[in-house]
């Protein structure tokens, strides 16, 4: 038996899985996020363990004789979050978000003081990374800086919690900008450039290896025949990846959640600084991935729906199919964009309105946007070098087929389609839970089976070519009048 535990943004899930990696239990307990400021994301860091308390305890009421069988905990949570902790392990503040954009002075200064986060680091310096939210502390609030004994992202701290040591793994590490993320080790000089060193820093080992075992006194509490070992686990995408089988080399995904991501994994680290892709470890030894990152995929979705007053499976159900591109453009930027813009003040807005404009028009012109942010971080992967035919769609708007027969026919690749069920970073970090407690990642990975595979439509591909290229004069001319 296996526990993965993801912590979200927005909740904790906990799933326990069979030996054959069958469902057994699930359980879910919420988290709030703090806005205390604009543009602000932050959260209280023993929130996510009062929370894994809540779904352990879930998971021991529904099924107390298979948990007690848990050979193996992996650990997936949401990337980049500053956490910091005094020298008892006690944290000094709430959390700095993923998605906290303070930092924006903190990224250019540190970008131009030290050219290496972008070789050495292989990624842009962005509001949303580790690095320049440490840069914000010791600038703005000195004191918890100087009491800063130890730097871990959310699901290290939680690992913390779990087994008391300070460990963390290689994708998750290398979304702070202090990873040398080709040879898998923290850089001297990234962190010197944010005044910290390895000191700061917990250990690493790989995703699927084991970490450290649980506590006795928490195996006791949960029932737990041996304290199980607790894997290194991932980073939210890399687990999800896992989750899917993408972990060998060509394998991709595209992921339409809250933010929108499509992930590739690679043989070798593979940065584009230039096109704002992120380049990190994977969850698995000797690999890699890209990921353009856009922030605001169903999201918009959601935000349209809330303007509208309808559900948005009422928006995409009205809409039902579609014989071309909207005549109504969107640009998705709701809380600016990553991928490939690395821009935190650019806005959303429509283009093209008109009279008759409609609930449906909107709509389709939502998805549109959508799926050209994705295309843009295709077109910043191929910079890079990599060649995608086919992805694997996961994520709430994968729920939508007219939604994935325009991402197919714009990117000109085969959308593959699971059957229900849940894959993500719960289901990734569960299977490297088993991988560390068997000690072997053969066979762990598999993909799962498909209800169906959409291929581009031969008939909207060039009017998508042709509307994608207008779209992308939008973000220009929308820059230039200040939105």
């Amino acid at each position: 038996m296996y526990i993965g535990l993801d912590i979200g943004t927005s909740s904790v899930k906990a799933i326990l899985l069979g030996e054959d990696q069958s469902l057994i239990a699930s359980a879910t307990a919420d988290l709030t996020v703090e806005r205390p400021h604009p543009g602000w994301s932050e959260q209280d860091p023993d929130s996510w363990w009062q929370a894994c308390e809540t779904v352990l305890d879930a998971l021991r009421q529904k099924a107390p004789k298979e948990l007690a069988a848990v050979k193996g905990i992996g650990l997936s949570g949401h990337m980049h979050g500053a956490t910091l902790l005094d020298d008892a392990g006690k944290p000094l503040r709430p959390c700095i978000l993923w998605n906290d954009g303070r930092s924006g002075k903190q990224c250019a200064e540190l970008q131009a003081a030290e050219p290496k986060f972008l070789t050495l680091g292989g990624n842009l310096v962005m509001p949303g990374f580790t690095a320049p939210k440490l840069q914000w502390v010791r600038e703005n609030e000195p004191d918890i800086f100087a009491r800063t004994a130890m730097v871990l992202l959310p699901k290290d701290y939680v690992r913390f919690r779990l087994t008391g040591e300070y460990v963390g793994e290689m994708s998750d590490s290398a979304g702070t900008l202090w990873l040398d993320v080709a040879r898998r080790d923290w850089s001297d000089e990234l962190l010197a450039a944010t005044g910290l060193t390895r000191e700061n820093m917990p250990r690493l080992v790989e995703g699927s290896e084991s970490s450290g075992t649980l506590k006795p006194d928490l195996a006791a509490r949960w029932g737990f025949d041996t304290p199980p070992v607790v894997a290194g686990g991932g980073g939210d995408n890399a687990a999800s990846a896992c989750g899917v089988g993408a972990v060998d080399p060509g394998s991709a995904f595209v992921s339409l959640g809250t933010s929108g991501v499509l992930f590739v994994t690679n043989d070798r680290f593979s940065p584009n600084v230039d096109g704002a892709v992120h380049a990190f470890c994977h969850a698995v030894p000797e690999t890699w991935h890209q990921m353009g990152v856009i922030l605001s995929a169903t999201d918009s979705l959601n935000w349209l729906a809330k303007i509208l007053k309808k559900t948005p499976g009422e928006l995409t159900g009205a809409l039902g199919s579609v014989a071309g591109p909207s005549d109504v453009s969107f640009l998705p930027y709701l809380g600016g964009e990553r991928t490939p813009h690395n821009d935190v003040e650019i806005r959303a807005g429509f283009a093209g309105i008109s009279h008759g404009t409609d609930d449906s028009e909107l709509t389709h012109a939502v998805l549109d946007g959508v799926a050209f942010a994705l295309k843009d971080c295709l077109e910043a992967l191929t910079v890079a070098g990599t060649k995608i035919d086919r992805v694997l769609a996961v994520g709430g708007g994968s729920r939508s087929t007219v939604w994935l027969e325009i991402i197919a026919s714009l990117l000109g690749v085969t959308v593959d389609v699971p059957v229900d069920g849940d894959f993500g970073g719960s289901l990734g970090a569960a299977r490297l839970g088993q991988a560390a407690a068997l000690d072997t990642t053969d066979g762990i990975f598999s993909r799962p089976a498909l209800q169906a595979s959409i291929e581009p439509v031969l008939a909207l591909m060039d009017p998508y070519a042709e509307a994608y290229g207008r779209w992308r004069k939008l973000y220009p001319a929308f820059k230039q009048a200040g939105f």
